[in-house]
């Protein structure tokens, strides 16, 4: 299906690209012989920044929800410049380099990358992410579980505070609250040498490095004399026979960060027993969860004696984020 929307609508992108090296090379009279007036308009018109965002709306929303948005986000990555400057600027015109780089990524989006992989880049809590295929790309529902922590903290809990982000990926959980809060003592964890990379990348482009970022398979490498008074996951929690795993963006992401045994439930588990070594009492534990999985998880929470359950939904109203105390 994919193909057959590119051999209908790359040709005109070719068609534009070679309008733009003639007129490029200083060919105006050339080419407009060729063509009256009103040609030559409808020529210059097909590689404005406006007809190349409905080009490029057209053919990216038979494969993706956001099709316009997609299209706008890789012309101004292209272009290097903000989103804003699109609607400020519709009849400016991509030079042929830009034209050529714009349809290399329209192919990477038809073919299903996301588009945090094609830039590099994703936005969380209003923070520039550098993401690549080593960690789940940053979702607004994760901002749920960011304004739970810091909500349930201000309320209950006194400074200084301790807090541990398990599976940290991108780093975008343990960055966007040491940004709010540059006093807590954070520590991020992750499995992946490459996503600790990744996220001691992101800490220093934030300039956020007091966030304390290492690698370890859930708490097999944190100090068992550290008490916390918040641990934080976004575990992997997608059962493996999900369809949903060869869907969307999802099929592109780390398996590893995704699928766990048990339903989906095994590190919920794991992690929710082991913390109990590590966390104050009085101390919250977080998570965030699937949809279908508010009540597992609070079930989970209740048989190993934390007190104060709640389940918190998301933008879609789904259960989203699971919290608790020890008592």
């Amino acid at each position: 299906m994919w193909n057959n929307h590119i051999t209908k609508v790359l040709p005109c992108i070719n068609a534009q690209q070679t309008a733009a090296k003639i007129i490029s090379k200083g060919q105006q009279t050339l080419f407009s012989n060729s063509l009256n007036q009103s040609g030559l308009k409808a020529a210059l018109n097909n590689y404005t920044i406006k007809h190349q965002i409905s080009l490029g709306t057209s053919l990216l929303e038979k494969v993706s929800d956001s099709a316009k948005l997609d299209t706008q986000i890789l012309l101004s990555f292209i272009l290097n410049k903000e989103i804003n400057y699109l609607y400020t600027w519709p009849e400016n015109q991509l030079d042929p380099q830009q034209l050529t780089n714009f349809e290399a990524l329209l192919q990477q989006r038809l073919q299903g990358k996301p588009i945090a992989y094609i830039t590099g880049s994703k936005e969380f809590w209003s923070l520039p992410f550098k993401c690549n295929s080593s960690t789940l790309i940053p979702r607004p529902d994760t901002e749920i579980l960011v304004e739970q922590v810091l909500e349930e903290a201000e309320q209950n809990l006194k400074l200084p505070i301790k807090c541990l982000d398990l599976g940290t990926g991108t780093g975008a959980i343990a960055l966007a609250l040491a940004s709010e809060q540059p006093n807590w003592q954070i520590d991020a964890i992750d499995y992946s040498d490459d996503a600790v990379e990744l996220a001691q990348h992101n800490a220093k482009a934030l300039s956020l490095e007091h966030v304390n970022m290492y690698q370890s398979d859930w708490f097999t490498n944190v100090d068992t004399a550290t008490g916390f008074d918040i641990i934080i996951s976004n575990p992997p929690y997608i059962d493996e026979n999900d369809i949903h795993l060869s869907q969307g963006d999802v099929q592109f992401e780390p398996l590893s960060a995704l699928v766990a045994d048990n339903a989906g439930f095994a590190d919920i588990e794991k992690i929710a027993k082991d913390a109990l070594e590590y966390l104050n009492t009085g101390g919250y534990i977080f998570f965030e969860h699937g949809f279908e999985q508010g009540e597992g998880v609070r079930a989970i929470l209740k048989v190993l004696s934390y007190q104060s359950i709640q389940t918190i939904k998301d933008l879609n109203e789904n259960d989203r984020v699971t919290f608790a105390r020890k008592s």
